[in-house]
């Protein structure tokens, strides 16, 4: 499965650019976001690059990110958002783990082959992919459907993999366990 490209990003390029640099930097990060959901069995079109990365390593972050010619776009305690100078650099997101359910979901990410196996990075599991979802979906309503689509299409591709457990807590947070048991009933009655 190849990723699609609808912006001047590319994808291998800033890959290549970035991911030894993490690691020569012991910058902590995982993968989220459009890319993440590949490896999870679910393409869609992504025009930027999410990671998640630990709040300690910031700082070691954005230098790093000015050094390659990134300017900062927004940063708040949540996320730091970065924009290549160049437009084939494109724009880079990180959430930044510095609640709980977030350092856990750091810890546990998994390395994981990317963009047809050219490169290897921790890339966060599918059941934590659901629940960023479901926060990013409660806490801003425009998001809404384009998350659900994305968490639908994650559960029923991963289906009889999933940690429902773990998805009933990530809704439970948000008042959705009802919300979950629905979506399941509905894959269910797909297949």
């Amino acid at each position: 499965m190849k990723s699609l490209e609808v912006s001047a990003l590319n994808f291998e390029d800033v890959f290549r650019l970035l991911i030894g640099q993490f690691e020569k930097y012991n910058i902590r990060v995982a993968l989220i976001g459009g890319m993440a959901m590949h490896t999870a069995g679910h393409s869609r079109a992504t025009q930027d690059i999410d990671f998640l990365v630990a709040k300690d390593d910031v700082a070691k972050l954005k230098k790093l990110m000015a050094s390659f010619g990134y300017d900062v776009l927004h940063e708040s305690e949540d996320v730091l958002n970065f924009a290549g100078r160049l437009k084939e650099l494109g724009q880079v997101d990180f959430l930044i783990a510095h609640r709980k359910y977030t350092q856990i979901i750091l810890q546990k990410a998994a390395q994981q082959k990317v963009l047809d196996g050219q490169f290897q990075i921790k890339v966060v599991r599918v059941e934590d992919q659901i629940g960023l979802k479901v926060q990013s979906s409660s806490n801003d309503p425009k998001r809404y459907h384009q998350d659900l689509a994305d968490i639908e299409a994650l559960m029923t591709a991963n289906q009889k993999t999933l940690d429902w457990e773990v998805l009933r807590e990530y809704f439970g947070l948000f008042d959705r366990v009802k919300e979950l048991e629905d979506i399941r009933k509905k894959i269910q009655d797909a297949h």
